[in-house]
């Protein structure tokens, strides 16, 4: 597409430092493995979009679209300016053809979403605006518009259609739990989709640094000067590889109901991304095209979604994660390793005292039945 082309839908704004464009970019660039295997998949279903835009008047999205537009205030020229060319921006460099409208709505919490089934709207809340500098949210408004590009508005709206007709039937035998597999597999690709965005939005900043801070201050609030990055960095680590098996199982029961990951991991993982070998080679110019999304594979980006979650699993520091590791690689004495971690003596914690009385040692034998 030309320079001209741009200008006359809204783009004669470019950046306001010298930052690469993507033209032509794919989502898939940047989408996470797991993000991307489904949205590939859900692409390829013939006539899955107009089925499901027909039954748009099912779906509250006029009413939302009403509702932002009475009750809020839409970012233009006339009204957050500077918004206005952030989002230019982040369109002109994700070479987004149609800029979507923005609005800026009162809410003290933090927050920011893309929605809609026609044509995505971003809408960011007053506390995320009064929040972060001008460089935080530039990398925030590439957030959006990275699932504007993916197509994650749409997705998003018609599965969360689908969930609540899901609900509404739940009175079937059995209904509770396919409701339940449902939901998690549902909240699972949010997540990862939330980090197909921040890199989306890390392409548009292109300043890892105010990234970093701007997911800091989410967790934190404003309070810059009393907070460190690298600090905060560390916490994931802590997070990731601290505790024992119970610890492991209170983090996956933690982050089943969000649709978010948790602040410092996605810092953490954004970081990693921005140290890999694929972004290098988006900012070098060797990135897929939009014009080959046609040709791609679903089973490929299953193979690699596969890949990517067996990898995680491989390199994970938490202990449940490596307890899988090594179950898959057939390590020995994995009953002592469950027990001592749920135990609470993983690691280097001091061993129990082994001097009993007989007695007490043949209660041990007697197995997880045996005891009170």
């Amino acid at each position: 597409m030309s320079d001209e082309s741009h200008q006359q839908n809204g783009h004669e704004h470019v950046p306001s430092r010298r930052r690469r464009r993507f033209q032509g970019i794919s989502s898939r660039a940047y989408e996470h493995p797991a993000d991307r295997s489904a949205l590939v998949a859900l692409r390829k279903l013939s006539g899955f979009d107009t089925v499901f835009k027909a039954l748009s008047g099912l779906l509250p999205e006029r009413s939302l679209r009403l509702l932002f537009l009475s009750d809020s205030v839409r970012v233009s020229d006339a009204q957050f300016a500077h918004l206005n060319d952030m989002l230019r921006d982040a369109c002109y460099i994700l070479d987004l053809e149609k800029v979507p409208p923005m609005y800026v709505t009162q809410d003290p919490q933090p927050n920011a979403m893309c929605i809609g089934l026609d044509e995505p709207i971003i809408v960011v809340t007053t506390g995320l605006v009064e929040l972060l500098d001008e460089e935080e949210m530039r990398a925030v408004v590439g957030h959006e518009v990275g699932h504007a590009l993916s197509g994650h508005s749409v997705y998003r709206t018609v599965l969360l259609f689908l969930t609540n007709l899901a609900i509404r039937i739940a009175w079937i035998p059995l209904g509770n739990i396919a409701i339940m597999a449902i939901v998690t597999a549902l909240r699972e690709w949010f997540r990862k989709s939330e980090l197909s965005a921040d890199r989306a939005g890390l392409l548009v900043g292109q300043d890892l640094q105010s990234s970093m801070r701007g997911l800091m201050k989410i967790a934190g609030g404003n309070h810059l000067h009393e907070m460190n990055v690298d600090a905060f960095l560390e916490q994931a680590e802590e997070y990731e590889a601290g505790g024992d098996l119970r610890d492991s199982v209170l983090k996956i029961l933690n982050v089943l109901p969000r649709t978010h990951p948790f602040t410092a991991v996605r810092a953490a993982e954004l970081k990693k991304w921005a140290a890999s070998r694929d972004y290098q080679r988006i900012m070098d110019g060797h990135y897929p095209r939009r014009t080959e999304d046609k040709d791609t594979s679903v089973s490929d980006s299953f193979r690699e979604s596969a890949a990517s979650y067996a990898n995680e699993v491989k390199e994970s520091k938490d202990p449940l994660m490596k307890l899988v590791s090594d179950i898959a690689g057939g390590a020995g004495d994995l009953g002592g390793r469950v027990k001592r971690g749920f135990s609470g003596f993983a690691g280097g914690a001091p061993k129990e005292d082994t001097r009993r009385e007989p007695r007490d040692a043949q209660r041990d034998d007697e197995g997880p039945d045996g005891g009170a």
